[in-house]
């Protein structure tokens, strides 16, 4: 059985989508309406948990599917 503290496969590709919209990381929390940390958190991976509120108005916000935003590594 994993170790509680072992990091899960999800890997979120927001730092990726940011760039080709050309949008900060700051003007998509003002646009989601959470904090720039909190997205940070998703950003790098260290997320445990998202709400699915947040993550409809993250693609909302980038004009991506949840499968864009969100994919499993190996």
């Amino acid at each position: 059985m994993p170790a509680e503290d072992d990091q899960h496969r999800v890997h979120c590709r927001l730092d990726e989508l940011l760039a080709e919209r050309g949008m900060t990381l700051t003007r998509l929390a003002e646009l989601v309406g959470v904090t720039v940390v909190n997205l940070s958190v998703l950003k790098n991976d260290r997320a445990k948990a998202i709400r699915f509120t947040t993550l409809t108005a993250i693609c909302d916000a980038l004009h991506c599917t949840v499968g864009d935003l969100l994919v499993v590594t190996e």
